[in-house]
């Protein structure tokens, strides 16, 4: 029952998160591919600047009549196209070419959520080891996002009495947070730092990006909760990943009461664990591609508002 309540909290809040992608802000003055990749500064993890910020993607909802436009603005709307308009200074793939929009991984989406361990379609990531492992893992850890996710659920398990020894209101909600802090902390160094870095496994996300159905994306995206990769870029069972989300719960026993750590309940977070990993990189293969289309779209309705101003005025002046 748990596992389950924990499941349906989770995936309402990536829906919630998917379905605001259009109602995201977007500059006019912030529309190029360069401009959105200019307001990122690199961090670690991420496969290239890991996660460019795609918080300032918007879908405008009511789009102008349709009409014959001149061709300067259908060559305006052809340059609009995230595979068309790149920078000189934006993110390339293993081959040199700049990565397009619907394949590039932003820094945090929706603004907020962190996409530190993403690497974009086709991009060729920075190398894993110890150090860069630490780095990643510590700046995911300590991410003011953590912080709010962890207040969410601490309020929600408190809330619906997951674990009725750690008592109830303000008490409860603290002990529920404190542990809840420790649960997320070991879970990110276990898995994206030591154990990695022990076996030599690359525990981050590689987007599969478009070119495949959305079935098989999908499957792509639960199968890397079992698979992994090499440092040198083989498949391998993502022992790593699998095994910090045990280690944690084998952790957790000495800091949960002994009616909070029995077999069942910690079976249930193990689920719970793999579960959230599953609609977040759900999210994250798929965001890239809604946020490129409500750019497409806001562009060409920015090139037919100036062809219908510009046929406006030349009427004007006839």
């Amino acid at each position: 029952m748990v596992s389950l309540r924990s499941f349906f909290l989770i995936f309402g809040l990536g829906l919630t998160l998917a379905s605001h992608a259009q109602s995201l802000q977007l500059e006019a003055g912030s529309l190029t591919h360069g401009s959105l990749l200019a307001a990122d500064e690199a961090v670690p993890g991420g496969g290239q600047n890991p996660e460019p910020s795609d918080s300032s993607n918007q879908s405008e909802s009511a789009d102008a009549p349709d009409q014959a436009l001149p061709e300067s603005a259908e060559a305006e709307i052809d340059q609009s196209d995230p595979r068309v308009q790149q920078d000189s200074n934006a993110p390339v793939d293993a081959d040199g070419n700049p990565i397009p929009l619907d394949r590039l991984q932003p820094k945090r989406i929706l603004g907020f959520m962190p996409n530190f361990r993403t690497v974009s379609g086709g991009a060729a990531a920075p190398p894993p080891g110890w150090k860069y492992n630490f780095t990643v893992a510590t700046h995911q850890a300590t991410d003011y996002s953590t912080f709010l996710f962890l207040g969410l659920t601490s309020l929600t398990a408190e809330g619906m009495n997951m674990h009725a020894s750690l008592g109830k209101g303000v008490g409860g909600f603290y002990a529920y947070t404190w542990r809840g802090f420790l649960d997320k902390t070991d879970n990110t160094y276990l898995s994206a730092w030591l154990l990695p870095s022990l076996i030599h496994e690359d525990t981050r996300f590689y987007a599969l990006g478009d070119g495949h159905s959305i079935p098989i994306r999908a499957l792509y995206v639960i199968s890397r909760q079992a698979v992994a990769k090499t440092y040198g870029g083989r498949q391998t069972p993502n022992i790593a990943g699998l095994g910090g989300k045990v280690l944690t719960q084998v952790v957790s026993r000495y800091y949960y009461p002994p009616s909070a750590a029995t077999f069942p309940v910690l079976a249930s977070k193990f689920g719970y664990s793999v579960m959230r990993d599953v609609i977040f990189s759900t999210i994250r293969e798929f965001y890239p591609d809604i946020a490129a289309h409500y750019i497409r779209k806001h562009r060409e309705k920015v090139a037919r508002l100036a062809a219908k101003d510009a046929q406006s005025a030349e009427n004007s002046v006839h």
